[in-house]
């Protein structure tokens, strides 16, 4: 039995790509994309096709946004054939502090899986963890439309989606690591920060313990990890989502992989906060937590980029 295996016992596993030719060997109940990793499968020659069909090729002179919106559905549509579950798809990362707008876009890729007979419920619409992105997810909730909550680096963030009722959210735990490596420069002891002393893996303890405390239905799932003891010392969250490279380490390896994450024995909250959070109190604890403001800055400006990009490559 592989540690990949043992995971899958506890941890429902989603592969963190848009290479679906890939989806049959990983052994992933679900897929998540976003527009760095439909860029990346765009630009290989197995995957390129899908820019060249008519749906895609009829809409880049008219509308290249909307082009690129039947591009990623194109993929999402490959995925939906190859897992169980569901696929994850990113509204334009260039609305991320739009609501109307993002709102809008969502709408637009639901309707068009629809037309491509994949139903709602399964689709997870991905937004940025912005106030407008929250507060956008809390609106399409109503109409049906499941969101899950990307870029997502505090404790304020997980309470404002959680109060918003959103589907899912995705705390990037290694992208949190990143950062105390980063600041702790030639002082940092990886050996120290592993397992639950990870400083990702710690922040979603946090909130995976507060939902799991209050009863919250919004399901956690731990993004962008580096390395397999992040996944293992999670083993039993809602969901992770991980590469391909790590799920193939993953079931090359014999290692057990225990369950970790039990909502039985979750236990009292460590945190007395609130659920509900105001606007205010949101640009606040942004404002005065460094990391997960520049982090969520800079997983914007990224995804923007690569969705430049990925317009460019239609265009081409």
């Amino acid at each position: 039995m592989s540690s990949l295996d043992d995971l899958r016992l506890h941890t429902r596993v989603v592969a963190d790509t848009a290479e679906y030719l890939r989806l049959p060997g990983l052994g992933a109940q679900e897929a998540t994309t976003n527009p760095s990793l439909v860029l990346r499968a765009a630009r290989q020659p197995e995957y390129a096709a899908l820019m060249r069909e008519p749906a895609v090729r009829s809409s880049v002179a008219q509308d290249a946004d909307e082009a690129m919106d039947r591009l990623l559905v194109r993929f999402g549509c490959e995925i939906v054939q190859r897992v169980p579950g569901r696929v994850s798809t990113e509204v334009d990362a260039r609305l991320s502090h739009d609501m109307a707008g993002s709102m809008a876009r969502a709408r637009r890729i639901i309707a068009m899986y629809e037309a491509a007979g994949v139903p709602r419920s399964r689709v997870l619409i991905k937004l940025a963890s912005t106030w407008e992105g929250i507060e956008a997810a809390r609106r399409l909730r109503d109409d049906g439309i499941a969101c899950n909550m990307t870029l997502l680096f505090n404790f304020t963030q997980a309470r404002a989606c959680a109060a918003a009722g959103v589907q899912l959210v995705s705390p990037f735990v290694g992208r949190i690591t990143d950062w105390a490596r980063q600041q702790a420069g030639s002082a940092w002891n990886a050996q120290e920060h592993e397992g639950d002393n990870d400083p990702g893996v710690r922040a979603l303890l946090r909130i995976w313990r507060f939902y799991k405390a209050r009863g919250v239905a919004t399901e956690v799932m731990g993004a962008s990890f580096r390395q397999t003891s992040q996944i293992a010392a999670l083993c039993g969250c809602d969901l992770l989502t991980i590469s391909p490279a790590l799920l193939d380490e993953l079931a090359g390896a014999s290692q057990p992989l225990p369950r970790r994450l039990d909502p039985a024995l979750a236990g009292a909250a460590e945190d007395d906060a609130e659920l509900a959070v105001g606007r205010a109190e949101f640009a606040t604890a942004l404002a005065a937590d460094e990391m997960s403001r520049s982090k969520l800055d800079e997983g914007i400006a990224a995804f923007v980029a690569d969705t430049e990009a990925l317009l460019e490559l239609l265009r081409a």
